[in-house]
């Protein structure tokens, strides 16, 4: 990896610092590192119908990818509370499509990590073989 731990947390950070949270005011950042070294932030933004709302992680991903890049390594998520912000299931399912083997980082407000793989996350994620499964 091009960044550290530490650097790709703080575009986490910063991203968390813009997120739009006017309802839960529960903010997070994301910060997802390519396989060539570029980083893509994301940010939480709420809507008053809150079904369309979108997480931070994946608004990184969906940047990455309208910019081309497919291949991910690194994610680092983080809120501002005394617990680690870990990806929610959307998110997770949404990361495994482009890298199941993706090492996951979530951090608490203090500046605490902890690091994972996301396959710990999602055991047994729905993947692309079961689409191109016939039916029985």
């Amino acid at each position: 990896m091009s960044y550290s731990v530490e650097e790709l947390l703080a575009v986490a950070r910063a991203m968390r610092d813009r997120a739009y949270a006017p309802y839960s005011g529960f903010r997070v950042g994301a910060a997802l590192m390519c396989a060539d070294g570029a980083v893509y932030g994301g940010c939480n933004v709420e809507n008053a119908s809150f079904g369309l709302s979108i997480c931070a992680e994946r608004v990184a991903v969906f940047r990455a990818v309208a910019e081309g890049r497919r291949s991910f390594v690194a994610l680092a998520v983080t809120g501002s509370g005394p617990d680690p912000v870990y990806p929610c299931g959307a998110c997770r399912q949404v990361l495994h499509e482009f890298a199941p083997d993706l090492t996951v980082v979530v951090a608490n407000g203090r500046g605490e990590y902890w690091e994972c793989k996301l396959e710990d996350l999602l055991p047994r994620a729905f993947n692309r073989e079961f689409c191109l499964r016939e039916s029985i």
